[in-house]
């Protein structure tokens, strides 16, 4: 991925906290209630086939022999780390099987990232060019499928509930493109400060709204909007040509990547508030 290929709002974030790096890593605990639920979680390092290869991801869902609706949960630029683990498990506290893929496995095992990493550094950006290059649309499509495809499987998510989609910076689209291939299984997607949502490329993400059924919260950064103002207008407007339920919400004052807690544009209200967004539409839809 060439250095002008990044959007400003990501060259403008600043190096990886080492919290994310070490702290987190050591077990840091989490910033929001429920986190002695979350302790208890299954976690599980699981494998799913791709037409590519395999993929490295983790799996989180409550103790016993239950099952409860599953939802995919898509990584930002950095991919499946340690704070990841910790956002997949407190899902999965709320009574979700949360898979939390590796979307670099073609590249790299995760973590992808080791050691300090600063956004504003051209230097350390290009450690994401060959991380990014095999991630053509074809090649996110196959994964899409092949994420939901592990969900339906799985002895621990319930083939009776909807499954849920959530996506992080360049997993944003990532859930428009899931909740487009299968329509009928995908109930609910939140995107938190997803990148290039609606593009002047005719396959642009947006434009797949109309082969999806799952209702929609997309939390806008605030710096995002500022650079493309009308990209929450077009989301808005697609989804109610459809008749199909979605907000789309600019979070004033929070910049891109403010709701994953090793980035340095964290914001813990705001997170918290993205967060509340996200279990509030899926306590509605998938459960």
């Amino acid at each position: 991925m060439a250095d002008d290929a990044f959007p400003a709002s990501i060259k403008e974030r600043g190096p990886l906290s080492r919290r994310g790096l070490v702290a987190l890593a050591a077990g840091a605990g989490l910033a929001a209630a429920g986190s002695a639920l979350a302790a208890d979680m299954v976690e599980t390092d699981v494998v799913v086939k791709t037409p590519d290869g395999t993929c490295d991801a983790a799996l989180f869902h409550p103790p016993g022999k239950g099952a409860w609706p599953g939802v995919v949960m898509f990584t930002d630029i950095l991919g499946l780390r340690p704070v990841f683990r910790d956002m997949g498990r407190r899902l999965a506290a709320d009574g979700y099987t949360v898979l939390v893929p590796n979307p670099f496995y073609r590249t790299r095992k995760a973590p992808v990232i080791d050691g300090p990493f600063d956004f504003s550094k051209p230097e350390d950006r290009a450690k994401l060019g060959p991380l990014t290059a095999p991630l053509k649309r074809d090649a996110v499509t196959r994964d899409c499928k092949a994420y939901v495809a592990f969900l339906g499987r799985h002895a621990a998510v319930s083939r009776k509930k909807k499954l849920g989609v959530v996506g992080y910076c360049m997993g944003g689209p990532y859930t428009l493109i899931a909740a487009s291939l299968a329509p009928d299984r995908v109930g609910a997607g939140v995107s938190c400060h997803g990148g290039g949502l609606v593009t002047a490329t005719p396959d642009s993400p947006h434009l797949l709204i109309p082969k999806i059924k799952a209702s929609f919260y997309f939390a806008v950064a605030a710096n995002d909007d500022t650079r493309q103002p009308d990209a929450k207008t077009t989301l808005q407007a697609a989804f109610d040509a459809i008749h199909t339920p979605a907000m789309v919400e600019v979070y004033a004052g929070d910049n891109h990547g403010w709701c994953v807690k090793d980035n340095p544009t964290y914001d813990a209200a705001g997170a918290e508030r993205a967060w509340a967004n996200l279990t509030s539409l899926y306590g509605r839809v998938l459960v």
